[in-house]
């Protein structure tokens, strides 16, 4: 791709560092499937750690890592509580009902959030003519809601909702870090009272592939018979595990830059004609910019000024900052807002 390129498609666009590239080279391998891959052994124990579970798991997709954890915590007829525009629902192909024979019971929200209430009101108890409730799925950050950080108090919610009704709770941690840095808390703190997390190497923290789950041993036992159902297990995968584990030890901290430019291109975008942003959801390294009219001219519009984004529907416009977005491509980027607003808007 073009350095003129400013991609803010999503975070899954970067290309590795050198640091990463060296890694690969140097990686120790073994057979993943034959239980002696040295690298993925190392990227998993530390994955393990870092948010304070027994054992972890590395599958090649966040997607995988999300259905083979409903996989494992539920039993085909099973209902799972999901809110209504979360990943696992809107962009996992319909994966829990093919894959997993799970129901899916949606909770409305206003920022990717249910109120816990609503959530207890959903649950389901098993009977002869009823299905019954196996997990709550959660999402933090919340990719359509614009990256939005859970409160701090509904996790403890939820987890007690749990308790109560004898469920597992799932989150889907794909950015998760993002919100342990915007919060100035460890991982650990942020997802404490969750049965399993998949988190994203792929996403804000840089590495080329890749996806962890993390929970208990007993769990992680039966995610990796459904990885290898699902034919996610790999052999030499420490070249690919070998750029995880640059990515915990190096790439953690500095998703607070994203942040900042996420913050100073809505501030900007938000002084011109047909654009508006709701700063509340600038929350970590996504913006989310509502278009006079449908966004599909903006977007063909900008792509002609080397800026390249999707549209979360049809009047919006999302804006993913990573690591290969500098200072400079903000400032460019920011430009070709104004040219395009001046073009669409007809301002002098």
């Amino acid at each position: 791709m073009s350095d003129s390129i400013i991609d803010l498609r999503s975070d899954t666009v970067t290309r590795p560092t050198p640091e990463m590239y060296r890694a690969m080279v140097e990686a120790p391998l073994g057979d993943d499937v034959l239980g002696d891959e040295p690298t993925v052994a190392a990227l998993e124990a530390l994955s393990a750690e870092r948010f304070g579970m027994d054992a972890a798991v590395f599958v090649p997709s966040g997607t995988m890592g999300n259905q083979i954890a409903i996989a494992a915590h539920t039993r085909p007829g099973d209902v799972i509580i999901i809110e209504e525009e979360a990943h696992v629902l809107y962009y996992e192909v319909g994966a829990p009902a093919i894959l997993n024979g799970v129901m899916t019971r949606t909770v409305a929200s206003q920022s990717g959030f249910m109120d816990p209430e609503l959530v207890e009101r959903a649950v389901m108890k098993r009977s002869l003519h009823t299905p019954g409730t196996a997990v709550i799925c959660l999402e933090n950050t919340h990719n359509r809601a614009g990256g939005t950080i859970m409160p701090p108090d509904y996790l403890g919610a939820y987890r007690q909702i749990a308790d109560r009704h004898g469920l597992k709770i799932h989150l889907d941690g794909a950015r998760v870090f993002n919100a342990a840095v915007a919060q100035g808390k460890p991982v650990s703190e942020v997802t404490r009272g969750c049965d399993s997390i998949s988190f994203c190497l792929s996403k804000g923290l840089a590495s080329p592939v890749g996806s962890v789950l993390v929970g208990s041993s007993e769990l992680i036992d039966r995610a990796r018979i459904w990885r290898k159902r699902l034919g996610g297990g790999m052999r030499q995968a420490g070249i690919l595990a070998a750029c995880g584990i640059v990515s915990l030890n190096q790439m953690v901290d500095r998703l607070a830059d994203d942040h900042g430019r996420a913050r100073q291109i809505a501030e900007a975008v938000d002084q011109l004609p047909g654009l508006t942003v709701d700063h509340e959801t600038v929350q970590t390294n996504m913006v989310l910019i509502q278009t006079v009219g449908p966004s599909a001219p903006w977007l063909d519009a900008l792509r002609e000024h080397g800026v390249w984004a999707l549209p979360p529907s049809p009047d919006r416009i999302r804006l993913v900052l990573h690591k290969d977005i500098d200072d400079d491509a903000v400032h460019r980027a920011v430009g070709a807002f104004k040219a395009v607003a001046d073009q669409l808007m007809g301002v002098a």
